[in-house]
């Protein structure tokens, strides 16, 4: 019998908290609640999980400065897990830090459970796709650096903006795959529903710019029309 995938929740409104339990459980995961930082903190430590869903208005501590921790705790299984950030506040400055230390996604009170659902099982979806990926050799052309997020191409670095770098990277990983526009943004982008699929398009323009400003010749991002991207085999 498979098991069922565990989210920690880490919220100190008891009625949201109960809510979001509930919403989890009828659509079949398995969850613990914590109303602290230092307590999911505590737990986090000895028990991994598939997602955490954090507020960011804790009383001991920030969910960023808690989300920071997570990211530098020893075992790798819990140091990696996705957060999904809760909160009331929708400033932008709060949404881009919540991504620079490390959230996978942001979602503001008031919100509707379902829609917290199906973000939780997207961040999962892409977790689960990207695992799947790394059994695949990527292609020898280009390097990968994910921790400062780098690509090389022939051993020069490649200025990419924050969406060229995750776009770029799906292609990598799986040379010769051909993925829609639609993957494509849902693998790349935070919020995809937020975008047009023609943005897309302009960003596989500026990454084939940039590589043909190393190498004007350069064919690697081949067109499959009416069905999307992929990157050339045998690089």
């Amino acid at each position: 019998m498979e098991s069922k995938q565990h989210i920690v929740v880490v919220e100190d409104e008891s009625s949201i908290a109960d809510t979001i339990v509930y919403a989890l459980s009828t659509e079949g995961f398995q969850s613990s609640s914590f109303s602290t930082a230092h307590e999911a903190l505590s737990f986090l430590e000895n028990n991994p999980c598939d997602l955490v869903v954090l507020d960011v208005g804790l009383p001991d501590l920030s969910g960023f400065e808690l989300c920071r921790r997570i990211r530098s705790l020893s075992n790798p299984k819990t140091s990696r897990v996705p957060v999904l950030f809760l909160t009331a506040r929708s400033e932008e400055v709060d949404r881009v830090l919540g991504f620079e230390i490390g959230g996978d996604d942001y979602v503001t009170k008031p919100f509707s459970p379902r829609e917290l659902v199906a973000r939780i099982r997207s961040i999962l979806r892409r977790v689960s796709e990207k695992r799947a990926e790394g059994k695949f050799s990527p292609s020898q052309r280009f390097q990968i650096d994910e921790e400062r997020m780098k690509i090389f191409f022939r051993g020069t670095a490649l200025d990419l903006s924050r969406y060229e770098f995750r776009l770029f990277c799906v292609l990598i990983k799986r040379p010769g795959r051909v993925y829609s526009r639609e993957e494509l943004m849902n693998r790349a982008w935070e919020e995809p529903e937020m975008s047009l699929e023609r943005t897309v398009d302009s960003h596989i323009k500026m990454i084939r710019a940039k590589l043909r400003a190393l190498d004007e010749e350069d064919d690697s991002i081949v067109t499959h029309r009416g069905l999307g991207y992929s990157l050339k085999e045998g690089l």
